[in-house]
Formats: structure tokens, sequence, C-alpha cells
């Protein structure tokens, strides 16, 4: 899978650092080869801030919050989709390993472009599973259904 990373200009110099060290194109790009997405498929990441995600998910999903990851699944061939990531929420999320929450959050926006849910508990515990095969070694917590 081909994975192009798109940085905001309003991340600081702490959150560049933290996009650098958490290797977001690599990880992807192994996770949709355990998934079986195709070599010539494309999944484009923003990696921005609370303010944007804020913009996004009221664009786009009708909620008037930030919130940390969206997730805009693509055509399912050629386009795996769109991932947008809040950067200063993973920070605040996750002070003592803020790139392993980037991992998670990246992970996770993948997951849903390729149609996975935490939509009930069948589905949210199949995710958790799904998220802890491709993040082996790092915590992941229990999705919630939602």
């Amino acid at each position: 899978m081909r994975v192009t990373i798109h940085r905001s200009s309003t991340l600081d110099a702490v959150s560049l650092a933290l996009v650098r060290d958490g290797g977001l194109a690599p990880l992807l790009r192994s996770s949709g080869d355990l998934l079986g997405v195709p070599a010539r498929a494309g999944l484009a990441v923003r990696l921005t801030d609370d303010e944007e995600l804020h913009r996004l998910n009221r664009d786009h999903a009708g909620v008037d919050v930030a919130t940390d990851v969206l997730a805009f699944p693509g055509d399912g061939r050629a386009w795996v989709g769109d991932v947008a990531i809040s950067v200063e929420r993973a920070r605040a999320q996750n002070p003592a390993c803020p790139a392993g929450e980037l991992r998670l959050l990246a992970v996770h926006g993948l997951l849903h472009c390729l149609g996975h849910d935490h939509d009930g508990a069948e589905r949210a515990a199949a995710m958790t599973a799904q998220t802890r095969r491709l993040l082996p070694g790092q915590d992941v917590p229990d999705l919630a259904p939602h």
C-alpha cells in the first residue's frame, strides 16, 4: 500500500518530532500487507491539530467537537481512504507515550477505512484484536462499542 503523509503547517517542533518518531508510513504499509491491501492501493494521512479535526468532524460527520482521528473510506480498490489525526490530541491522550498513541490512532483510522467498526460489542472486540495484531508489543486498550 502506498502511504502519503501530510503534515499541517500548524504543527509545532515537538509535534513534528513526534510524527518522525511514530514511523507511521512504514507501520501503515506493513499493516496494509498483513491485511491484504493491494500494493498499489493508496492511503493519505493528514497530521494536524484539534482545530482542524473539530472542523472536519463538524463538516463531515455533523459532530461539533474535536476528536482524535477521522477516517474517510475510499473506493475499496485503488484508494483505501483518507485518515486525519490530531497530533495535539494524541499528545494529550497519552503523554507518557505519544508516539504509541499516534501509531494506535493511525492503525485505528486504517481499519475504519477498510470497513472495520466498533459499533457493537462483537465488532469492537474484533477490531481490538486486529489492532493488537498490527501493533504487537504495544498496549492496546479494549475498544468500547459506540
